[in-house]
């Protein structure tokens, strides 16, 4: 296990959440600053604006999370677990000491989430500060296990780098003896991501469905699809809500193989080049649409491709919220989508 180190850039865990409301107010500015005309991203500065977090073995609003990190890659997975209650445990914690002998629990099922970061495949990472305290929030909300994944990103790596990253997390997670819970001692395993992090998601899902790994359900928040015709939501809402059209097909070519076009099947998930769901055992999806997204019709069609295979999704639709709604724990949409995941996981 390797800790990742602290840089002048990261703050603790409680400090994290005052970060958010600087970070989204400067969203539109700085990316639009990032990104080149000809396809390149100015990394080095991206790197210097997203704010990052620490991980924190020293349990924080009852959690702690610590990084794992392949050192054949360099990427690495934020784990976080809800803090043990039992003083002993506490006090080897606050050593330093980690328990990867023991199982989640022999008797209760705790669900293992692994959450795919959003950022249009080239923004934030596992430990950028407003995803580590989502992931905070989510861990302590659900009372399960939250598995972050740092993919490779685009525009220097392009498809199908993210999902082969993904893939890997999700084998990675199915092998470790202490993520397994419940009296059939196995991991209980959920997929999850916002925006980009909900297409791969999908992708990863899909991918688990033809090998036959076992994946309980997946909930993706305002998943990135889209395709070349325009929809009545993109034109109504370009420019709306910090997000142009032109963006969105930035962070496509970006992401695409070169000389694609967005009726690419990860992009036109069921469009003309698109999966065949038929006859795999795809896991239940909830989809979460914000009524203020651009690309929320192409989540809707997201949507009826699942139903017309004959696969289990259920969506929760919140009008009037934006996108990263998510990122503000005192509103109602935030409410309403633990509520609805909680349930989801137990259902």
């Amino acid at each position: 296990m390797v800790f990742m180190a602290a840089s002048n850039e990261e703050i603790k865990p409680n400090e994290a959440k005052k970060v958010v409301p600087l970070h989204t107010s400067h969203l539109k500015l700085s990316y639009n600053l990032l990104r080149r005309p000809d396809g390149t991203l100015r990394r080095e500065l991206a790197e210097f604006l997203d704010r990052k977090a620490v991980a924190n073995i020293v349990p924080v609003d009852g959690v702690y999370s610590f990084d794992v990190v392949n050192r054949t890659t360099g990427l690495f997975n934020r784990v976080y677990k809800p803090a043990p209650l039992d003083n002993g445990s506490l006090h080897r914690l606050a050593a330093g000491i980690l328990d990867f002998e023991s199982p989640l629990s022999s008797s209760e099922i705790v669900p293992v989430i692994i959450f795919f970061h959003g950022g249009s495949f080239t923004h934030s990472s596992a430990n950028s500060a407003i995803y580590d305290t989502f992931c905070r929030r989510l861990t302590r909300d659900v009372q399960g296990v939250v598995v972050s994944v740092n993919y490779r990103r685009s525009p220097e790596h392009r498809y199908p780098c993210a999902y082969e990253d993904g893939w890997e997390a999700l084998q990675w997670v199915c092998s470790r003896s202490w993520l397994v819970s419940g009296k059939g001692r196995k991991v209980y395993v959920y997929l999850a991501g916002d925006s980009s992090g909900g297409n791969i998601a999908h992708n990863v899902a899909h991918q688990a469905a033809v090998s036959g790994v076992e994946v309980l359900g997946n909930v993706l928040l305002h998943p990135l699809f889209g395709g070349e015709r325009r929809t009545e939501s993109e034109r109504r809402l370009d420019g709306k809500y910090f997000v142009k059209l032109e963006d969105r097909d930035w962070y496509w070519r970006a992401f695409l193989p070169e000389g694609e076009n967005r009726d690419h099947q990860a992009c036109n998930v069921f469009g003309p080049r698109g999966c065949d769901l038929a006859g795999i055992k795809f896991s239940k999806t909830l989809v979460v649409i914000a009524g203020l997204d651009l690309v929320q019709d192409w989540q809707w069609e997201y949507v009826e491709g699942l139903k017309r295979f004959e696969h289990d999704v259920k969506v929760l639709f919140l009008e009037k919220a934006s996108i990263g709604f998510y990122f503000f724990p005192n509103n109602e949409h935030f409410c309403k989508l633990m509520e609805e995941m909680k349930r989801f996981l137990k259902g």
